[in-house]
């Protein structure tokens, strides 16, 4: 749920500022748990009311990922985690950060929250901290940062 969100709100952000031309985003699940399913309906429901509508169906990563993208964002430390243990070389490790790096209420540590289990203020939430991370990112990248 947090990594199409992130995905989607990448995108838009990247064509309200007319550089998405520049990006590709997709999102993947390091586990096997949501393959093929829709994104979350209660995220999109939060998603809707800050007018993004988005769809799609959960993927697992793979490592031909490590080598298709030129930046691969984890939701939080164990995805990291996982990600660097499937990284065969130096280069892919370097290309493996966590999203909130980008986030200005974040740090080099921080997490995504994660509101699987609770109610929609923690969807609401993770949206906050998402939106504010893909915006970082797009700055990052649009300063050359990344």
């Amino acid at each position: 749920m947090r990594s199409p969100l992130a995905e989607n709100l990448f995108l838009h952000q990247a064509e309200q500022q007319e550089v998405a031309h520049k990006y590709q985003a997709d999102s993947a699940g390091t586990s096997s748990w949501h393959i093929g399913e829709s994104p979350d309906m209660r995220m999109r429901r939060v998603a809707a009311r800050h007018g993004l509508s988005y769809s799609g169906r959960a993927r697992q990563f793979q490592e031909s990922d490590l080598d298709r993208f030129d930046l691969i964002l984890a939701m939080d430390r164990n995805n990291y985690t996982e990600l660097l243990r499937q990284a065969r070389s130096d280069q892919q490790r370097k290309k493996i950060r966590l999203l909130r790096e980008f986030d200005p209420l974040g740090g080099l540590r921080a997490e995504v929250p994660d509101p699987y289990y609770g109610g929609l203020e923690g969807f609401e939430e993770t949206y906050q901290v998402v939106e504010r991370s893909c915006r970082g990112l797009l700055d990052a990248l649009e300063a050359g940062k990344v």
